[in-house]
C-alpha cells in the first residue's frame, strides 16, 4: 500500500517543526551552557537577544516584586563557573538606558596619542624675512658674488609715519619750484627724465607706507597727460627724451619769452603746453626747436610770429628769461598740465581775428590768448 502524494511533504514539515527548540528547550540550553545540570534550577536562566560584540552582566528578573523585592540589591546566585547572577526587580530598569546606548563614542573624549613641545615663533619686523634654513635665505654661491636683501626704506621713519595719520601739516614747497609756479603744480611726480626735480618723499598722511613702496608704475616714470574725453588721443603720450636737452629747453624758453613774457605764469604755461602738444602730434616736427621755428624762412607765414617777422630777437629782461626757463622745464616735466588748454595746438591774441579760428574748436581763454583745438582727430 503506497502513501498519498501529500504525505511525504507533511512528514518532512512536521520533522522540521519538531527540530526547533521550544521555550523550555531554550532554558535547558541556557542551563547547560552555564554549567547547571540540575533540571530543577532551569527556571533561573533564560536567553535574550543581544547586539553582537556587547558585554553584559547576568541578571535575573523576578516578576513578583512583593515576594522577591527583599532579594533586590546585591543578592544573587553564584554559578559553578564562578560567574554571578544578580537578582533584580522587574521595574528596576524601566525607562533606563538600553545596553547598546550605554557606551557611545560621541560622549567620549578623543584619546591623546602624544604631546610634543612647540617652539614659539621668532621675532621679526616688517621688511625682514623669517629665520629659516633653506636655499632661499642661505643660497650657495660658487663665485665671489653675494646676494643681500635691501634695507626697508621706512626704517628709522616709524614715528614720522605714525604721526602723519594724526597730525595735518600744511604742504611743503617742492624743491626746485619757485613760489610763483607752486600754485600751478598739478602733478607731484615729475617725469623720470627731468633731472631738475628730485623724487618727492612719500606723503604718509595720504597713502600707507606699503602703498608708497608697492604702488605699480604703469608709465615707467614717464609723464602721460590725463586728457579729457574731448581731447585728442595722441595727447596722452610721453614726450621724446630729447626734449630735456639744453638745446630743446632753450628753444621752448624762447617761444615762451617772445610769445607770452607779458602774460601771467599760467598764460606762459599755456603757450608752452601748446608747443609741446605739437611735438606730441604726429603731423608736426618731433622736436621743440622744429616746432617753434617751423617755416621761419617764410615772412609772416610761420607758426609763431616772432620767428619770421624779420626782427632781431634779443633778450633784455633777465628776470622774464629766468621765469620762461622755469615754466619750460615745469611743463615739459609734467609738473603743470592745464585741463582748460588740453590738447590745443593753436592760439591767437584777443586783438586779432585769423581766418583759421573759424575752422577749429575754441577751448578757453587765458590772459590775452584764446586757445583752439582742431577737429577730425587733430591731424592738422
Amino acid at each position: 500500500m503506497s502513501l498519498p502524494a501529500w504525505a511525504a511533504p507533511a512528514i518532512i514539515g512536521i520533522a522540521i517543526f519538531m527540530s526547533f527548540p521550544s521555550t523550555v528547550a531554550y532554558s535547558d540550553l541556557a542551563t547547560f551552557l552555564s554549567g547547571i545540570n540540575h533540571g530543577g534550577e532551569r527556571w533561573r536562566m533564560y536567553l535574550t537577544q543581544s547586539p553582537a560584540g556587547s558585554l553584559h552582566e547576568v541578571e535575573m528578573v523576578f516578576a513578583d516584586p512583593i515576594t522577591t523585592g527583599a532579594l533586590d540589591g546585591g543578592a544573587g546566585v553564584t554559578l559553578p563557573d564562578g560567574s554571578h547572577v544578580a537578582l533584580t526587580a522587574e521595574t528596576k530598569h524601566k525607562g533606563g538606558t538600553p545596553d547598546e546606548d550605554r557606551v557611545t563614542r560621541k560622549l567620549k573624549k578623543g584619546r591623546i596619542v602624544a604631546v610634543s613641545p612647540v617652539t614659539p615663533p621668532k621675532d621679526f619686523t616688517a621688511g625682514s624675512i623669517l629665520q629659516r634654513t633653506s636655499s632661499l635665505t642661505e643660497p650657495g654661491f660658487d663665485g665671489a658674488d653675494k646676494m643681500v636683501f635691501a634695507k626697508p626704506r621706512i626704517k628709522g621713519k616709524e614715528i614720522e609715519i605714525a604721526t602723519a595719520f594724526y597730525r595735518k601739516k600744511p604742504p611743503k614747497a617742492e624743491p626746485g619750484v619757485s613760489p610763483m609756479l607752486a600754485k600751478l603744480i598739478t602733478n607731484d611726480k615729475a617725469d623720470v627724465l627731468a633731472t631738475a626735480y628730485v623724487r618727492p618723499e612719500p606723503d604718509y598722511a595720504r597713502e600707507s607706507p606699503f602703498d608708497s613702496i608697492l604702488r605699480e608704475d604703469r608709465n615707467a616714470g614717464r609723464f602721460i597727460p590725463e586728457i579729457a574725453p574731448d581731447d585728442h588721443a595722441w595727447a596722452a603720450t610721453a614726450l621724446p627724451a630729447t626734449v630735456f636737452t639744453k638745446e630743446e629747453q632753450t628753444c621752448l624758453a624762447e617761444g615762451i619769452y617772445f610769445e607770452a613774457r607779458s602774460e601771467s605764469a599760467k598764460g606762459q604755461a599755456a603757450v608752452a603746453q601748446v608747443i609741446l602738444n605739437r611735438v606730441r602730434n604726429p603731423t608736426y616736427p618731433k622736436t621743440i626747436c622744429g616746432v617753434v621755428y617751423q617755416n621761419k624762412a617764410w615772412r609772416n607765414r610761420c607758426q609763431f610770429s616772432f620767428a619770421c617777422d624779420m626782427i632781431r630777437d634779443l633778450i633784455y629782461s633777465r628776470s622774464h628769461w629766468k621765469t620762461a626757463k622755469e615754466v619750460a622745464m615745469a611743463v615739459t616735466a609734467g609738473k603743470i598740465w592745464l585741463p582748460e588748454v588740453g590738447s590745443a595746438t593753436h592760439y591767437h591774441a584777443t586783438y586779432v581775428k585769423p581766418a583759421w579760428a573759424k575752422t577749429m574748436k575754441r577751448v578757453g581763454k587765458i590772459g590775452l590768448h584764446i586757445f583752439y583745438r582742431t577737429y577730425g582727430g587733430g591731424w592738422s
